[in-house]
């Protein structure tokens, strides 16, 4: 299976030496704790069922040419449960992206299948849902208002939307690759000069566990992502103690540098909460420095009568 992870790599490098960031879907500093959102092929793939809510506030305090300041803010919240008679799993998702005027919502599920390979899982995924998009024209403030774009009014599109992915796990590695948004749907509220698609999205991840004594595990990894226009990458580090906190650092090429702090509640650890703070490093003058987002998790407990023996990480385990 590292051949696997070799091969996939390579497309990942190829992302990393073209090019710098932007893209249209939202981004996440705990983008280790939020695969699904990247990936379908991880639907189920963890063994237990899981729900998490990621809430962030980009360059906090930023005030743009909207009337209502126009930072971004986003909200994803997703679950995850393996199938086990059928070898496979399920995931769904709902994410709200609010740029200003703009607000995107998407509403997915996912499905992955998942070949066991003695100690580790390779799973192949498939999504699909849909995407809403919808402008406040009202928010602008017109240079000229007998401009057609600037009509007055809210306006609201909806589009299928479909990604496929394959997602390989161990105890210790990880690593997946997804293609997203694959119809590209196009949004124009009725005005062809104002006509978006939204672009194809490829994202690669990577991650490993070491295990450095019997207390401390430390998990770097990796996330490169391009809508083949642009190119960008994370590189990020967690570091868990006796698996009940954590504590790391996140790099996002030319943007922000995060840190990443939590801790795992109740007498099984299954309650989560982790902050994260980001301090902008690039084009300051245009942003907010500082980005907040804070995470909630919580596993179910697994089901005794299963059968199935769970492999656990700290990489997995929050």
């Amino acid at each position: 299976m590292r051949r696997i992870i070799f091969y996939i790599s390579l497309v990942a490098l190829f992302f990393s030496f073209n090019g710098a960031s932007a893209q249209q879907d939202a981004q996440f500093s705990y983008y280790m704790k939020n695969m699904l959102f990247y990936n379908p092929a991880f639907a189920g793939s963890e063994g237990v069922t899981q729900m998490t809510l990621i809430h962030r506030r980009q360059w906090a305090g930023y005030q743009g040419t909207f009337d209502d300041g126009g930072a971004p803010t986003t909200s994803v919240f997703s679950m995850t449960t393996p199938i086990y008679r059928f070898k496979s799993g399920f995931g769904a998702h709902v994410v709200n992206d609010q740029l200003g005027p703009i607000n995107n919502l998407e509403m997915q599920v996912s499905y992955a299948y998942h070949l066991g390979i003695k100690n580790s899982k390779l799973s192949f995924g498939l999504r699909a849902g849909l995407v809403s998009m919808s402008i406040d024209r009202d928010k602008y403030n017109a240079i000229d208002p007998d401009d057609e774009i600037l009509q007055a009014g809210e306006e609201s599109q909806i589009r299928p939307d479909m990604a496929v992915g394959v997602y390989y796990r161990s105890e210790k590695y990880y690593a997946g690759l997804s293609f997203n948004h694959i119809l590209k749907s196009e949004f124009n509220f009725g005005i062809d000069a104002i006509r978006n698609p939204f672009e194809n999205h490829a994202y690669f991840t990577l991650g490993y566990v070491h295990e450095v004594n019997f207390d401390v595990k430390v998990s770097p990894s990796m996330l490169v992502y391009t809508d083949f226009n642009e190119y960008s990458f994370v590189l990020g580090g967690l570091a868990y103690y006796k698996d009940q906190m954590w504590g790391g650092l996140s790099y996002r090429q030319s943007e922000d540098i995060n840190v990443l702090l939590g801790y795992n509640f109740l007498k099984d650890k299954s309650l989560s909460f982790g902050y994260s703070f980001g301090y902008v490093i690039s084009q300051q003058d245009a942003k907010k420095p500082t980005t907040h987002e804070v995470l909630v998790s919580y596993q179910l407990p697994v089901n005794p009568g299963s059968g199935k023996k769970i492999v656990r990480s700290p990489r997995f385990r929050h």
